[in-house]
């Protein structure tokens, strides 16, 4: 085997530097879990919210590190797509069954639905586009949990809201990559710092979020679904 150029190495040190840091969603995982069979759901929230910081700018840092070059016996998106699955389902279908969301008896179809849904949009091979785009319902299930825990809905409620996102997983229509599709970038990720921002004012408020705020707050997922739509409707016309 050739020897590896000295100038290579400190270039693929960063390359596991980024696996690392990716991987750490996983850890934030683990601490969200026991958070929530200890009960403490603001914590595991505030937990969810770092493993998405992380998700978010991990694929920038891989980008940057040239990871594929670097590591061409590694698949950092198959990593990446392991701790998503963790963060972004596993853990939230937890939090809303452990935390009584949900009727008694039949509410179990949704958080199974949740995590059977979810495995298939992670396998599809279609699941992001060329175009950067994430095609059926993208799993945002952190999201999804934080508003059903604050809304403080009837269980009944909350089940059908989570059978129907779970059937949105098959239904093939193209959702904004808020970091990567480039049709209105630079408004969808300022408008999402300042979503974000409430979201993390509506934690530390948790179990108590004013309706107002909470009312409030579904500026963006409007604003996020309203655009995929349209966006949707004009790719599907596209010669």
């Amino acid at each position: 085997m050739r020897p590896q150029p000295q100038s290579a190495r400190p270039f693929n040190l960063l390359a596991w530097m980024v696996h690392a840091y990716t991987a750490s969603g996983a850890v934030a995982a683990l601490a969200m879990t026991v958070a929530i069979m200890n009960d403490r759901y603001r914590t595991a929230f505030f937990l969810m919210v770092a493993a998405t910081v992380i998700d978010a700018t991990d694929g920038m840092l891989a980008r940057f590190a040239r990871v594929k070059e670097a590591t061409p016996l590694f698949d950092g998106a198959r990593l990446d797509d392991i701790v998503d699955y963790l963060t972004f389902v596993f853990v939230p279908t937890l939090l809303v069954f452990r935390a009584g969301l949900l009727p008694p008896g039949w509410g179990v179809a949704a958080p199974v639905a949740m995590l059977l849904s979810s495995a298939y949009g992670f396998a599809a091979l279609d699941a992001k586009s060329d175009d950067h785009y994430f095609t059926g319902f993208p799993s945002y299930w952190n999201v999804v949990a934080l508003y059903l825990y604050a809304a403080h809905l009837p269980a009944a409620a909350n089940a059908g809201i989570l059978l129907m996102l779970s059937g949105l997983v098959f239904v093939r229509i193209g959702y904004v990559y808020p970091s990567r599709t480039p049709v209105f970038r630079g408004l969808t990720i300022a408008l999402c710092v300042v979503w974000s921002l409430i979201l993390l004012q509506m934690i530390a408020m948790l179990p108590d979020v004013p309706p107002a705020l909470l009312v409030g707050s579904l500026f963006f997922p409007v604003y996020y679904i309203v655009l995929s739509l349209m966006l949707h409707a004009r790719r599907a016309h596209r010669p």
